[in-house]
């Protein structure tokens, strides 16, 4: 018997060949497909082509999106950059400055309405003074009246003003005894420092609106302070406790009068003068001795003026308690006007004859 594994190195048996076939027994082959699976499993990651896209798209509308969020922040952090501090080319108003400026419209205001309640029946109602003394002179507006001061007088009372323990001006911070809390005493404060150049409103102190007139408009008020102000080079500061003419410069002396020239007593008490007329001669040289009995604090003076208010004469004020003897050049025959012009109110105001 043959070994059919035959004598290959190796001991392999050798692998029979297959029979040849006749070509009209071989069977064409069908063709076969190369991949039979489901369309969608045959995409990267289990994707059709068309999902494929559409995410892709989505993810280019994404980052549209995320551009344009970004853009708009962008400009709303710019706008309100030049929003919280304004815009150079516009020259808008910084938003912290407006409400800084809004509230001290605000206190103003307010102040407004203290002033009318607790000081205008001694200082007047536009500052103008009476039984106190005057406010509203430029002079004393420009530093002698400044907020540390009017705070120690409020809070201490007149007697800080001259040592005057006497004084007629009472404590007003409730801090001290009086009726004003500290945002009342600074709203006042703020009123009487207000700068002439602004215009404000006029508000019910109940109900904080603004007050109408007959014909249905806004009444409005304006402040004292002449914020352009500057005193003469002259001048010497308001002392805090002054005599004289208010932060004027120091006058001339006055021209003395002869023996024969004639010489009128006028009186000053309770912001009101004596007489009401006076008469001297015409073409000579006269004068007045001017007492004044109101208390410290109170200055007066005797101006003259002509029938149409032009100032002729304007003497140095003097103090309460003080006297002196205004001397006034020779005028025309006439009737003129003598009047106190720290208080140009009736009480102190006359008429001189000339004849």
């Amino acid at each position: 018997m043959t070994d059919e594994s035959g004598d290959r190195p190796g001991g392999r048996p050798e692998r029979p060949l297959p029979a040849r076939r006749q070509p009209d027994d071989i069977v064409p082959a069908r063709p076969v497909e190369r991949f039979t699976a489901p369309r969608q499993t045959r995409a990267i990651g289990g994707l059709t082509t068309e999902r494929a896209a559409k995410i892709v798209r989505q993810s280019g509308d994404a980052r549209w999106v995320a551009f344009l969020g970004l853009v708009i922040v962008a400009l709303f952090v710019l706008v309100y950059y030049f929003y919280e501090l304004g815009t150079p080319i516009l020259n808008t108003t910084p938003r912290m400055e407006a409400q800084d400026q809004l509230q001290q419209v605000t206190s103003v205001e307010r102040g407004y309405n203290l002033y009318e309640a607790n000081c205008a029946r001694c200082h007047g109602p536009n500052g103008e003074g009476g039984i106190g003394p005057v406010l509203n002179d430029q002079a004393k507006l420009f530093q002698h009246l400044n907020e540390q001061y009017i705070h120690n007088v409020l809070t201490v009372g007149g007697r800080y003003v001259c040592g005057n323990p006497k004084s007629l001006m009472p404590v007003w911070a409730d801090t001290n005894g009086g009726p004003l809390n500290y945002i009342q005493i600074d709203d006042l404060i703020a009123f009487i420092r207000a700068p002439s150049t602004q215009e404000y409103e006029k508000r019910s102190a109940e109900l904080n609106e603004p007050v109408l007139d007959a014909s249905g408009k806004i009444e409005t008020f304006k402040g004292w302070r002449d914020v352009d102000f500057k005193p003469d080079p002259s001048a010497t500061p308001v002392p805090d406790c002054h005599t004289g003419d208010v932060g004027a410069a120091t006058p001339a002396p006055a021209a003395s009068l002869g023996p024969d020239a004639t010489v009128v007593d006028l009186v000053a008490q309770g912001v009101a003068f004596d007489k009401k007329e006076l008469t001297v001669p015409a073409g000579q040289a006269f004068g007045i001795n001017f007492d004044n009995q109101d208390p410290p604090g109170l200055p007066h003076n005797v101006e003259i003026r002509k029938e149409d208010g032009t100032v002729i004469d304007d003497p140095a004020t003097i103090d309460g308690g003080v006297k002196t003897t205004y001397t006034y050049d020779a005028l025309t025959a006439g009737t003129y006007t003598f009047i106190c012009k720290v208080h140009p109110i009736p009480a102190m105001t006359g008429t001189l004859t000339v004849k």
